[in-house]
């Protein structure tokens, strides 16, 4: 059995909710094991993005002002996004404190991340505007992209799980209901 067959997420956590006027967005926090550095290329370069995102980009994320198709992965039809990176303040190795902050939309949607050093490791922090309809299975969705990208930043790929393949492996159903749960919406049923 290989490590993407035992892989089943762990509990929902590390997630919240807030309403900015008619916007909705989900913030998720996970601390990785990994500097801010290694994280950052991992958001930003399309080859590490290959591994882990829920998209594909013909292009670097890490430039202010560059222009990017985003490709949804595992979409029934291709949904491609033009987009802009708005900010791409990439983490400073001199700097004490290394924050970095990455902003651009997809799909309609702004995507914010920031990266803070935290001791060896780096805190990500993830802010995303979505439909509220969406937001627990957006949060179950983007947490088993977490763990694929930690699984990939130690060098233990298991491979891209997004869109309806997430949606088969063990533990999405629970996932998705516990995240549901903590943000007080109905899960549909299946």
């Amino acid at each position: 059995m290989t490590d993407r067959e035992q892989y089943t997420p762990g509990p929902a956590s590390g997630a919240q909710v807030r309403k900015d006027g008619e916007k909705w967005a989900l913030i998720l926090v996970r601390e990785l094991r990994h500097p801010p550095e290694k994280v950052w290329q991992a958001l930003t370069d399309p080859a590490h993005l290959r591994e882990w995102a829920p998209f594909d980009a013909d292009g670097s994320l890490g430039t202010a002002g560059h222009a990017v198709k985003l490709t949804t992965v595992g979409a029934p039809t291709p949904l491609v996004s033009e987009t802009t990176v708005t900010r791409a303040d990439a983490p400073s190795v001199n700097a004490a404190e290394r924050v970095g902050v990455l902003e651009y939309n997809w799909g309609g949607n702004d995507i914010r991340w920031e990266l803070e050093t935290l001791g060896g490791g780096t805190r990500l922090t993830l802010w995303h505007n979505i439909d509220r309809r969406f937001i627990a299975m957006g949060a179950a969705g983007w947490h088993i992209c977490f763990d694929v990208l930690e699984r990939s930043l130690a060098g233990e790929p298991i491979g891209r799980i997004v869109g309806p393949d997430a949606m088969k492996i063990g533990g999405w159903q629970r996932l998705h209901a516990e995240y549901a749960k903590q943000f007080g919406i109905e899960t549909p049923s299946w």
